[in-house]
Parts: C-alpha cells; sequence; structure tokens
C-alpha cells in the first residue's frame, strides 16, 4: 500500500525490472518500502545503495545486531511502525534468543536500559536518540561520550551513518503511507557483498 502509485515487479521493465531482479527475496518479494520509488528507479538504486553500505557491508566493524537495534530504535522514536515491525524481526534473528530479544524490547519500551546494555551499547543509543529527537543540540561532546565509551571514529561514523539511515526510511515511509501488510518481515541482504543486493 502506498498514498501514490508504485509498479510491481510482474509489471517491471527495462532498468526498473532489473532492480527488482537483484533486491526481491525468494519469494519474489519486494517490499513496499523499495516499491515506493519505481516511477524514480535511480533513486530506488541510491537508496540500496546507502541501505547495503550502512548495514550490511563487509566494511562495517561493529556488530550488526548493534546496528539493527539502532535502527530498531530511531524508527521507534520516529513512530514508524514499518521500520519498527521489519527491522524487529530482523534483530530477533539476529539474536537468536526469544528471551534476551524480549528483554531488549522491553528496555527499548520503558528507556530504562539497566544493565540490559553495555556502556557502548548505551553510548550509542543515547546519541542516536539526541540526533533523533533534538539534531540541533548535538556538539562534539557526544562524540567525545561514544569515545570514552570505546568507540573508534569509525564505529562513530557507523553509529551516525546508521541512525541517519533510518531518519531518511522513516521518512520515505511516513510521508508515502506505506504498509507492510502481506509483508515478509525480517529479509535481509544475503551476503555481506556491497554488489549483492539479493534478500533472504
Amino acid at each position: 500500500m502506498s498514498w501514490i502509485k508504485t509498479i510491481d515487479p510482474q509489471d517491471a521493465e527495462g532498468e526498473l525490472s532489473d532492480i527488482y531482479k537483484e533486491i526481491a527475496g525468494p519469494d519474489g518479494q519486494v517490499d513496499n518500502i523499495l516499491k515506493s520509488h519505481s516511477l524514480r528507479p535511480h533513486t530506488l538504486s541510491g537508496h540500496m545503495a546507502i541501505y547495503k553500505a550502512v548495514l550490511h557491508h563487509r566494511g562495517n566493524k561493529l556488530p550488526k545486531y548493534l546496528l539493527e537495534l539502532i535502527g530498531v530504535y530511531v524508527s521507534r522514536l520516529n513512530n514508524c511502525q514499518y521500520c519498527v515491525a521489519h527491522h524487529q524481526e530482523g534483530l530477533k534473528k539476529l539474536l537468536a534468543n526469544q528471551a534476551g530479544f524480549d528483554v531488549v524490547i522491553e528496555a527499548l519500551d520503558s528507556d530504562v536500559w539497566g544493565d540490559v546494555f553495555d556502556a557502548r551499547e548505551k553510548a550509542a543509543l543515547n546519541y542516536a536518540r539526541q540526533l533523533t529527537s533534538s539534531p540541533g543540540t548535538i556538539s562534539e561532546a557526544a562524540v567525545a561520550v561514544l569515545r570514552d565509551a570505546g568507540c573508534s571514529d569509525g564505529e562513530i561514523l557507523e553509529i551516525n551513518q546508521v541512525t541517519a539511515y533510518f531518519a531518511y526510511a522513516n521518512r520515505v515511509v511516513q510521508g508515502l503511507g506505506l504498509s507492510h501488510e502481506d509483508e515478509e518481515l525480517g529479509q535481509s541482504p544475503s551476503s555481506d557483498r556491497p554488489d549483492d543486493w539479493g534478500h533472504q
């Protein structure tokens, strides 16, 4: 569902058809957030490139669960139920422990983190919250807190980029009225190769 016209995979031609074939899941599913770009396939290519680089690239050093955790948290702060549904399912798969997943979600719900997260994770989530909710208040001190928690500058960049990406993705979804109805949730790229956009 979208508030604007979208083109389904079976109706796609040319460049759009080629991109859909690259990004489709094993059952041929192309998520609505991706189909929302179908009238401008070049923006779909751009979206996929930044998504893959930020969350699923072999060059990233932070654990994938932490990147997904930040994405889920940012999406919850932005009240983007579409991205929350998809990425919470992805986070659950990465944690592979229902009890642990439930504790993480309860901590995000309550904003009481206790010992659920370690110092680096807490610093990353605090930075993501500030950048999402009040970006104009960010100062170099926020970066210093991340360094003090053990993050390298490259890891700080990863935290910044995943936070910024989800701000973008949330606004694509919310601005176009996208729904995850009838979508399989939690699919993710099948490899960390930058040129492989296939999902599983």
